[in-house]
């Protein structure tokens, strides 16, 4: 007997695999959380195997759903692509989108991919940069929106979510106690950098700027190296590093704004399509 991959059980793993959370899987599909656990159980009947392991923390892939994935990602990019074509009512063309560093490693992957699978004849161009960097970009249109930082204080209509700031670095380091403290910041003109100086000038703490980068890789390899602290949004804090607690003599950081900004006062269909599509995903996430 030929097998049968219903397209949309393929659909819902997917999600399932792409957020690790079944709650979260259920809120990007329209669908009750036992919905979607009913889908992932008729699919590994119908496999045969176990495609997920479940715990308090979310949803792992076995071994068999790792491969499933793979394959299940072209099926349905394919079937899109057919639809789309075939239909007429696919978008198509190309947009570039700008994102602030600290956000393309936690959002990125989920935002691009689940739009692919809607509008999968849309070319999308990423450009990374800080936030100055970006809204010189939408200044001269040379991105089409972007996901920018807002400093406190904003109004909740401006943003999508909220990100605290946080002073990051290496586990089980002295960087944070070193006098003066020696710093790993980003441009001079963004939020984190200006941040970080006034809440340590606000306390009297010697400090000195040791190292300085526009990227997030960079600022991360030196926190690494345990020379210097680093201060990022919460959610870019990679795993091998550890956010400094409250008692490390470290001031609090105010939070910032996660926000979309177009660069033209009239954006195309594509562009606002892409506005509302980041817009429920990050409202899920």
């Amino acid at each position: 007997m030929a097998l049968h991959l219903d397209h949309d059980l393929l659909r819902s793993f997917v999600v399932v695999a792409e957020t690790g959370v079944l709650s979260r899987a259920a809120e990007q599909v329209g669908r009750t959380q036992a919905a979607i656990s009913m889908q992932i159980k008729r699919l590994e009947q119908a496999l045969d195997q176990t495609l997920l392991v479940r715990s308090g923390r979310g949803v792992t892939l076995t071994v068999h759903g790792e491969r499933l994935l793979a394959h299940a990602r072209k099926i349905l990019r394919a079937h899109d692509e057919a639809a789309a074509d075939l239909s007429g009512t696919g978008l198509t063309g190309s947009l570039r989108f700008g994102v602030a560093d600290d956000y393309a490693t936690a959002f990125l992957p989920a935002l691009l991919r689940s739009f692919a699978r809607q509008q999968p004849q849309v070319f999308i161009e990423v450009v990374c940069a800080s936030t100055p960097r970006l809204l010189e970009r939408l200044a001269s249109h040379a991105v089409d929106i972007a996901m920018i930082s807002l400093p406190e204080p904003f109004a909740p209509d401006q943003i999508l979510r909220r990100e605290p700031l946080v002073w990051v670095g290496a586990r089980g380091g002295d960087a944070g106690r070193r006098e003066p403290l020696q710093l790993a910041l980003s441009d001079v003109d963004t939020i984190d950098h200006i941040e970080a100086k006034a809440s340590l000038d606000r306390i009297g703490r010697a400090y000195r700027v040791a190292y300085a980068s526009g990227s997030i890789a960079g600022l991360t390899a030196v926190a690494r190296s345990g020379e210097a602290i680093a201060v990022l949004t919460e959610s870019a804090v990679p795993a091998d590093l550890q956010i400094l607690p409250a008692d490390s003599g470290l001031p609090s950081l105010p939070s910032v704004g996660i926000s979309l900004k177009v660069s033209r006062l009239a954006p195309s269909m594509l562009v606002k399509t892409f506005e509302t599509h980041v817009r429920l995903v990050m409202a899920a996430i």
